[in-house]
């Protein structure tokens, strides 16, 4: 009978054991989850979103459509009926819709294609744009891109220099 009470204090402390090795790998992983997460940014779960509807707030602008593409700098949604927005990752103020997960960071070519260039292709495309910058709606055609303005001409008046800091929305007509 004692050699009954000996296995079950042993099995006893066994199930113990095991019980706080598990309570410690638990408390292990949710310490590397939450480190994990402080290094996530913004970009990183918009890329896991592409395909998917996304509401965008960018200051007073409200974007709503489907997540077509993620640059550095920039978000690029389509808007029903046939438009799509350009989103300065910068000036997003709230977003509705995104995944938990996480896109892997973009290669060499995806962090060389900042806002700038997607500015310059429509630029080249003489496409016809509105600009929605701080506290300002501008309708024309990109002229040209510096490395942190652009200047649109309207179809009537002087062109506007807007400063990228300004970008809220650049959305096509």
């Amino acid at each position: 009978m004692r050699t009954v009470q000996w296995q079950l204090l042993f099995e006893d402390l066994d199930a113990q054991f095991a019980a706080a090795q598990a309570e410690q790998a638990r408390a292990v992983r949710s310490d590397l989850v939450r480190a994990e997460r402080a290094t996530t940014h913004l970009a990183d779960r918009l890329r896991a979103a592409v395909g998917l509807p996304l509401r965008v707030q960018a200051g007073d602008v409200a974007v709503a459509g489907e997540l077509l593409d993620v640059g550095e700098g920039w978000a690029l949604l389509s808007e029903p009926p046939a438009r799509q927005a350009l989103v300065p990752v910068a000036a997003i103020t709230a977003v509705a819709g995104l995944v938990p997960q996480v896109a892997p960071p973009p290669g060499r070519v995806g962090r060389s294609l900042g806002l700038s260039h997607a500015l310059r292709a429509l630029s080249r495309d003489r496409a016809q744009v509105q600009v929605c910058a701080a506290g300002r709606t501008l309708t024309g055609v990109i002229d040209r891109v510096g490395a942190d303005h652009l200047d649109l001409r309207p179809a009537v008046g002087p062109p506007w220099t807007v400063p990228f800091s300004a970008l809220l929305v650049v959305r096509s007509r």
